[in-house]
């Protein structure tokens, strides 16, 4: 037996009985997950005791159960271990680029001594949707994630397509307070069920780390840290703060900007937090703190609380804990880094988006819930939030490439820390971990890859040039450590859910689909608003919404459906795709969009009717267009893409597969996300369920050829 692998989960359990054992039970979470705030604190620390107490009594019998259920879940497997290096986003054009160019030595290495093959991603090509795929080996009409967002049939407005996060609806009222008398519902929206529950079932562990689509955790035979649709404090995917005694400009799409005054040499503001769901009207919490200024060493010292610090200009701080009082002695706790950006002429101060707390962490974003404390008490603190690189704080130019790039790495680092002690701790299993630096940089710097891109109007173009080279170059190293893990019977894959190409222009789908009298505005209204404000629905046949689907406004489905089910919808959308597939930008003089896909044809699912009806593969250089997504109609559907967010993957997905490398050579040449679920379970022995549309990789033993054992059947 292994003796890490029956220690691990034990550690994980002591570790977090401690620090919860010491916390106050009055530190809460108000916001979306509110009743986490009133009943968590305490169930949480009262089941973590007993959690704690209860391992220790029965380790013994434990201990031989391990010893019993791993040799016989094992009897039958090619391997003791899978590793599972994610890196998202990872361009194959890019890596064999680089690698021809001696600068990815050991990716070389790897594609020698085992295999590399694009990897054919998922339509459409986004992270939600391939990751999903990924986990359970079936197509998004299975596992019913199919965008970022997806829409309410109800209201038209947009909804978080993985996660449905709901207050309690029953409140007690005492006077201003308003008491939760039940919690909240947090649902995974992602259906169909994960490789790492097939495999816990039979006993064989896995450490999954911040693979997207994993919140709120799910229960299986192992530890995982959640990633994409974590929330922060305030409820939502990333909300940073900007205080600046500056003139403020531009519009503000997900920050909070804050303008403030200089009175000598101080500054003082408020961190704005969740709103107190315990109060009537739910106003606002916030945290004051001051920051004096000292010239003459050109720092800053801010007191927030309790704590106090000095930062340099552009330099970040430490984790900060953030309390916000809710009243009735309860607080509520956060954390997050500061960065003073400049001192003088202005004063101005980013702050990143208030993270979970993983020390007190009052939402499940681990399992078991303990885990995430113990990677905090043993690393130190970490960012929690789904999409911590603060991607529009660049794109609203609140800081600048090198600021940005400096807050990847770090969060980058964190990620392995946590890596690296799974891979000492889980000797047998999977050990799987996505690291997401190489999706947010090559979507923030893919402009300088290419001089005319219109982002790189007003900005530097010479500085950050080597920024993607350089980030291959980290990734290699991360491997390089990562093959110093692999024992003579582990098998290693690294994927990435999808490549890359430049996002020079976008396209408003919304606004093709009101010159063509397919979607129709209210009366005397010439554009509409976001979200479909100005929309009317009565006259409408079709809207976009997303990065990359078309709905039909289906009688039945949407709530005021026109367009009637069965030939009617077929005819329109035939006649839609068409139409659409010939748009040409005149500017480029080319096509904008090289596909239409309809889902109906591709996916047989029976999650199906929740996808949009048309997908649309745009040419490369091409993507929905910013205001297109948000629901945002106007007279213009074809403009140049002048954020800094000037790469991207929401195209053909034909045009952008991801990688595949493997440490042994695969049986073929074309493989997909879909089949990395059930090559994982072949190679433990585990036999691959019906209802998975992938295929193993290897139709044997990958390291002696030999005829496969027979497979354990599934449940």
């Amino acid at each position: 037996m292994n003796p890490t692998r029956g220690k691990a989960p034990r550690l994980f359990l002591l570790a977090a009985w401690i620090a919860l054992a010491f916390s106050s039970q009055a530190e809460a979470y108000i916001g979306p997950g509110a009743g986490f705030a009133l009943l968590g604190s305490f169930l949480v620390l009262f089941i973590s005791i007993l959690l704690a107490f209860g391992t220790i009594l029965l380790w013994p019998i434990r201990a031989l159960l391990r010893i019993f259920h791993k040799r016989r879940a094992l009897t039958k497997s090619h391997v003791d271990r899978v590793i599972v290096l994610g890196l998202d986003g990872l361009d194959p054009a890019l890596a064999r680029k680089f690698m021809a160019e001696g600068k990815l030595p050991h990716f070389q290495q790897l594609a020698e001594q085992g295999c590399f093959h694009d990897l054919e991603t998922t339509i459409p090509s986004m992270s939600p949707v391939a990751w999903s795929t990924f986990q359970t080996g079936v197509d998004p009409s299975k596992h019913n994630i199919f965008d970022f967002l997806a829409r309410d049939v109800k209201s038209y407005l947009s909804v978080l397509s993985s996660t449905d996060i709901r207050p309690s609806g029953r409140v007690l009222k005492l006077g201003k307070w308003r008491i939760p008398l039940g919690k909240p519902r947090i649902k995974l929206l992602r259906r169909a069920v994960p490789f790492w529950k097939i495999l816990g079932d039979r006993r064989i562990f896995s450490a999954i780390l911040r693979v997207p689509i994993t919140f709120p955790p799910e229960k299986f035979s192992g530890v995982s840290l959640s990633a994409m649709c974590v929330p922060d404090l305030r409820g939502t995917q990333g909300t940073f703060s900007y205080f600046t005694t500056g003139k403020i400009e531009g519009e503000t799409i997900v920050g909070v900007k804050v303008p403030v005054t200089r009175q000598g040499d101080t500054v003082r503001a408020e961190l704005v937090g969740p709103p107190n769901s315990l109060v009537a009207g739910e106003p606002e919490m916030k945290a004051p703190f001051t920051v004096k200024i000292d010239a003459a060493r050109q720092e800053a010292r801010i007191t927030l609380g309790g704590a106090s610090f000095t930062l340099k200009p552009r330099q970040f701080s430490d984790w900060i804990k953030v309390e916000f009082k809710a009243g009735l002695g309860i607080k509520v706790g956060g954390i997050c880094r500061f960065c003073v950006i400049e001192l003088e002429p202005e004063f101005k101060l980013y702050v990143t988006p208030l993270n979970l707390d993983p020390n007190k962490p009052a939402m499940p974003i681990s399992h078991p819930f303990t885990y995430a404390i113990y990677l905090a008490k043993k690393l130190g603190p970490y960012a929690t939030l789904g999409l911590a690189e603060d991607t529009w704080a660049l794109n609203e130019r609140v800081i600048d490439e090198e600021i940005f790039l400096t807050q990847a790495y770090l969060i980058h680092e964190e990620r392995e820390r946590m890596f690296f002690d799974a891979l000492d701790k889980v000797r047998s299993g999977v050990v799987a971990c996505v690291f997401d630096a190489t999706d947010r940089i090559q979507h923030m710097f893919m402009r300088y890859l290419d001089p005319t891109h219109p982002a790189n109007r007003g900005k530097d173009v010479l500085k950050h040039k080597g920024a993607i080279e350089d980030l291959y170059v980290r990734m290699d190293r991360l491997l390089g450590r990562t093959l110093e893990h692999v024992g003579a019977k582990t098998v290693l894959m690294v994927i990435s859910d999808h490549g890359f190409k430049n996002f020079r222009r976008g396209v408003n789908l919304n606004s093709w689909l009101l010159q063509h009298g397919y979607l129709a505005l209210k009366e005397g209204c010439a554009k509409s608003r976001d979200w479909f404000q100005d929309v009317d629905w009565k006259r409408t046949k079709a809207f976009a919404l997303g990065l990359s689907g078309m709905y039909l406004n289906l009688k039945g489905r949407e709530a005021k459906g026109i367009v009637a089910p069965g030939a009617e919808e077929a005819a329109l959308k035939a006649e839609i795709a068409g139409k659409l597939g010939q748009l040409r930008d005149e500017q480029e003089e080319r096509a904008a969009i090289t596909e239409i896909y309809d889902a109906r044809k591709i996916m047989k699912g029976p999650y199906v009717t929740n996808c949009p009806d048309l997908l649309i593969g745009y040419a490369i250089g091409y993507r929905a267009s910013w205001d297109c997504a948000v629901g945002k109609v106007d007279g213009t559907i074809i403009e140049d893409n002048v954020k800094s967010w000037s790469g991207d993957h929401c195209i053909d997905p034909r045009q952008v597969p991801g990688v595949f490398f493997c440490n042994r050579k695969i049986d073929g040449d074309a493989p997909r996300i879909l089949d990395i679920a059930p090559t994982i379970l072949h190679l433990f022995g585990v036999a691959i369920p019906p209802h998975m549309d992938g295929a193993s990789l290897f139709r044997g033993d990958p390291f002696d050829g030999r005829a496969p054992a027979r497979p354990e059947a599934v449940a």
